[in-house]
Formats: structure tokens, C-alpha cells, sequence
């Protein structure tokens, strides 16, 4: 507890310079909170979490103000999802009135990730890691359980025909151009042994193959440290800070990092330079965005009719509750209120929330008696994910694995089999047929003249099988009792399995992964995403031994 505190602190100090007015508890905290809050809205800064973290370390620390410091917290921050998240489990009690006012906290909390760029950046990175982890882990699991069952026929069939060892020589190839062309590969040769919708498992291996480009993209994304433009682009816009932005974006930049600047150039009172490059963007960008903001930066001047001008361009482009808004604004400073009534009214129509939270913010700051846009977090997206281009290899072996596992598939008409009984391998070229039910020629043999056999051969006879049987089914057991999953692989029913495998690794994944720290909401982590996965670790354990109870009691496994 204590060096997440000291964390806060410092990261406090370097984002704000001071740590005046910082302090909870104690006399004449309250007053200096209040200033501070008002000091970051004239700043045109809606999110002070540094100082929110502290207040939820505080309130978790001490159970009598618990609330009121969450609420404050919330005050100061309110996109950050952490906020409504601790106030749901702070408000949760076993009434009615609990129940829902926790449910409606945590409703708040997820909608809070669409207005905070890192925890939906960080939420976005957990599940799509965890989603490749696991897949990949899956077909892994798949490969490990069913190679030494596999790798039997395929020994028989090389030593029936030699010139199948050319799938041994391919492997050997795709393992030099990676772990993912490998893996696919290995469930090439096995699938040939599949039946029916388990080749479907192939199929996965290979688009796999086929987006495992997208995937290293898309894990560079979100595993790279994120750049100081980006960083810049989301304090900007998220009404945390300006200077930062000031220091690290050029006029130059792509759309989103000169926008940033414009914001950064308006909010600290560089009216001029502001709307220098905002009239830049203009010339390059038709946006209603930058038209808002090119006459909030004239209403700052005092020039409210260039401010009149411009908001009314951009609703000519699209309405939006701000430009409306500011227009009111504009016609209350000229002393028609009437105007500024109806104009209000529009922004209402527009979006009531947005009017409410604007008018609840108001003051005489320039940075809230109008009110400036930002970019919308897709836009944020959008400048995360950059410009990287995506190799087209994979994609070309993917497509030429997948034609040729069609044509051995179609192509190859003798493979062995493994007897169900007693296990022994044989195909129809070494035993001239291939008898009923997947049976070796013995065992069928033996079910056709049981009753002409001697009494001691056929006891033993059914003795080895029902030994092969319960041994069998003992490995079934124990594998689907370690990981779920693994039993029904192993017994056959390889989509079942998979389905298992895949769960229990993608809860895992997430319980592992969620506990790393990312940028922007260090030290604090997505805690509902660990109840979800031990929810979907417990489903996949108890419908995997159901499922498993069940095949054995029909038979099929």
C-alpha cells in the first residue's frame, strides 16, 4: 500500500510541478481541494487522476470517509473508470436499493472506458493478448495430446509407404520459418487422421497462419511503449494537461497531433498561435471540430463576431451540442438572453447530457464560458495504431497449405487406423481389409467365432480389452481433471476439446496479463476482468467433467 502511495505522489509532483493543495485530511484541506478543482477547470483540464488514484488509496485505507472520498474522487476524475468501479463495490449491499446502485456504479464504470483512452487501451490489449495466447496455447495442447496417438499411424503408413516422408521433410522446413507455420504444419499431418468436423481444427491452424501478420501487429500496438505524441494527444484531449502536449507536438504533425496543439496553444492562453494553426487545419480539414475551436479562440479575443462566424460554419458541416451551446454563450454576453435561450434549447435537443454537463461547468474563464471539442477516442485509435505495413508471406504459405491439405486429403485413400479395442494399428494394406467399426482384423475375428473359441482364450481375449478400455478411460479422466479440455482431445472429440482448451486458456490469459502494468492507469488494474475469468475458469472445469461423465456413460468416450 505504501509504495503505491509514494507512486501516486511522485507521479503527482512531475505531472503538476507542486503538492500544494494536494494534502487530505487535516485543516483547510477541503478549501484547498475546492481551489485546485477550480484552478484545473480555468485550465480547461475536466481530470485531475493523479490526484483521484491518491483519493481511492485513501478511501481503501480508512472506512469511515470511504465514500466521500470516492465521491470527491469521482469529482475530480469523472472518466475514470476506477472511480465507479471501487463506489460499486463500496455501495454493494445485500438489499434491493444496494444491488442496484452497485450494478448502476459498475454500468458507469464501463461506459467510463469510452471516454478514457489507456483503460480502454489497456481493456483492449488484455483481451486481444489473451484471445492470441490462448488460441495459439490451444492448437498447442491439441498437438501435444494427440502427436503420440497420431505419430503411431503415421510411423505405420511411412513404413508401408516411403515416400510419405516428405511430410516429415516439410516440417522440418516450416519449423525454420517459425512457431506458427510449424504448428500448422504439425496439424496438417495429423488432420489427415481427423475425421470429419475435427479436420475443421486444421482449418483454425491455418487462418491462424494466415492473420498471424495482423496479430504481431496488433501485439506491437499494444506491447510497444506507447510515443510521447501519443501520450501528448490523450492528456490533450482527456482534460488532463497542456503543457506536456506544448513540449512534444509540432504544428507540422499528422491532424490529430496538430489539433492537440491548437487545444494545448488555446487552453494556455496563446490565443494568437492557436488560431494561427487552427486556420492551418482549416485549409487542410473541413472538420465542425476545428471550426469550434478556431471561434473559441476568438471569443477569448473578445471578437464574438469571428466566434459567430465560425460556430455557425461548423453546424452548415454538422450540429453539435457544443457549437449551439457556445452560441447561447455569445448572445447572453451580448445581452440577447432570449437568444441565448433558444440557442440552448438546440444544444439540449442535440444531447441533454452534454448541454447539463456543460452548463455545470460554466464560468468566466474563456476555457468555460465556451466550450472546446476534442477528438473523439476513435480518432485516438486511429493515431495509435499507426501506419506499420504487414508482411504477405504467411498469408501466401496459409493459402498454399490449405490447397494442399485439400489435395492430400482428397488424394491420400490408405491410412492407417487404430483398433478401438485393443489398440493395435493396422490399414487396409497390411490387413488386405479394413474391418467393421474400426476394428483390427483380430478383434473382429474374434467377435465373429467368440462363441467356437476355447472358454480360456476368450476370457483373456475380453480381459485385454477391458483392460485396454479402463486404462484408456483412466487417462481420460486424469487429463480432463489437470486441464480441462485435455480428456476429450485425447478420447477424440477434438472440437469439444478444443472448445475447453481454449477457455481455460484465454481465463488464464486474462488473470495473467491483466496483471501487468500498463500506461495511463498504473497501479491499478481491470478487477473485474480477473472475477470474469475464475467465473469462466469454473465453467470450463465443471462442463468439461460433465461432458466427460456423460461420454462415458453413453459410451463414445
Amino acid at each position: 500500500m505504501m509504495r503505491r502511495m509514494v507512486f501516486i505522489v511522485l507521479f503527482l509532483v512531475s505531472a503538476f510541478g507542486r503538492t500544494d493543495g494536494l494534502i487530505i485530511g487535516g485543516a483547510g484541506s477541503c478549501a484547498a481541494s475546492d481551489n485546485l478543482y477550480e484552478t484545473r477547470l480555468d485550465e480547461g483540464l475536466s481530470n485531475t487522476e493523479p490526484y483521484s488514484y491518491l483519493l481511492i488509496t485513501k478511501a481503501l485505507a480508512e472506512r469511515g470517509e470511504r465514500r466521500e472520498l470516492l465521491n470527491l474522487a469521482k469529482k475530480y476524475s469523472p472518466d475514470l473508470p476506477a472511480v465507479y468501479f471501487e463506489l460499486a463495490g463500496e455501495s454493494f449491499s445485500p438489499s434491493a436499493n444496494g444491488i442496484f446502485e452497485s450494478v448502476d456504479y459498475f454500468r458507469q464504470g464501463l461506459e467510463a472506458y469510452g471516454r478514457n483512452f489507456w483503460w480502454a487501451f489497456s481493456f483492449a490489449g488484455i483481451f486481444s493478448a489473451s484471445l492470441m495466447v490462448s488460441f495459439f496455447l490451444s492448437l498447442l495442447g491439441v498437438v501435444a495430446i494427440r502427436f503420440p496417438v497420431e505419430y503411431r499411424l503415421i510411423s505405420h503408413d511411412i513404413h508401408e509407404d516411403r515416400t510419405k516422408l516428405i511430410f516429415l521433410v516439410a516440417l522440418v522446413v516450416l519449423a525454420l520459418l517459425g512457431v506458427v507455420p510449424f504448428i500448422a504444419g504439425v496439424l496438417f499431418l495429423l488432420g489427415l487422421y481427423f475425421r470429419g468436423k475435427d479436420k475443421s481444427l486444421v482449418c483454425a491452424a491455418f487462418l491462424a497462419l494466415l492473420v498471424s501478420p495482423l496479430m504481431v501487429r496488433t501485439a506491437d500496438i499494444f506491447l510497444s511503449p506507447p510515443s510521447p505524441e501519443l501520450r501528448a494527444i490523450v492528456a490533450v484531449n482527456e482534460g488532463k494537461d497542456n503543457r506536456y502536449a506544448l513540449m512534444n507536438l509540432k504544428p507540422t504533425g499528422e491532424f490529430a497531433e496538430a489539433f492537440s496543439r491548437a487545444l494545448a496553444l488555446k487552453r494556455e492562453g496563446y490565443y494568437e498561435q492557436a488560431i494561427t494553426l487552427y486556420k492551418t487545419l482549416i485549409g487542410r480539414h473541413g472538420d465542425p471540430l476545428v471550426y469550434i475551436n478556431l471561434g473559441n479562440a476568438f471569443y477569448a479575443l473578445k471578437d464574438l463576431d469571428a466566434a459567430t462566424r465560425f460556430y455557425k460554419m461548423s453546424i452548415g458541416i454538422k450540429p453539435l451540442p457544443a457549437a449551439f451551446f457556445n452560441l447561447s454563450q455569445v448572445h447572453r454576453d451580448l445581452f440577447d438572453f432570449s437568444k441565448g435561450e433558444e440557442y440552448f434549447l438546440e444544444a439540449a435537443k442535440l444531447d441533454s447530457e452534454a448541454a447539463s454537463r456543460f452548463a455545470a461547468i460554466s464560468g468566466r474563464s474563456p476555457n468555460r464560458s465556451v466550450i472546446d471539442e476534442t477528438l473523439p477516442i476513435s480518432a485516438i485509435w486511429e493515431y495509435a495504431k499507426g501506419k506499420g505495413g504487414i508482411s504477405s508471406l504467411p498469408f501466401i504459405l496459409g493459402a498454399v497449405m490449405m490447397t494442399a491439405f485439400y489435395l492430400c486429403n482428397k488424394k491420400i485413400k490408405v491410412r492407417a487406423h487404430q483398433c478401438k479395442r485393443c489398440g493395435a494399428i493396422f490399414c487396409s494394406k497390411c490387413s488386405r481389409t479394413l474391418a467393421w467399426g474400426d476394428m483390427c482384423p483380430q478383434c473382429y475375428n474374434f467377435l465373429m467365432k467368440m462363441e467356437q473359441m476355447d472358454s480360456r482364450e476368450r476370457i483373456e481375449r475380453l480381459l485385454s480389452t477391458y483392460q485396454n478400455q479402463t486404462k484408456r478411460r483412466r487417462k481420460i479422466k486424469l487429463l480432463s481433471t489437470v486441464i480441462p479440455g485435455a480428456g476429450q482431445v485425447f478420447a477424440g472429440r477434438l472440437v469439444a476439446g478444443f472448445f475447453f482448451l481454449w477457455l481455460f486458456f484465454f481465463s488464464l490469459s486474462l488473470i495473467t496479463i491483466s496483471r501487468f502494468p500498463f500506461a495511463g492507469i498504473s497501479p491499478f488494474t481491470h478487477g473485474w476482468l480477473i472475477t470474469l475469468a475464475i467465473v469462466l475458469l469454473s465453467f470450463a472445469y465443471i462442463s468439461s467433467i460433465l461432458y466427460m461423465r456423460e461420454g462415458m456413460r453413453k459410451g463414445w468416450l
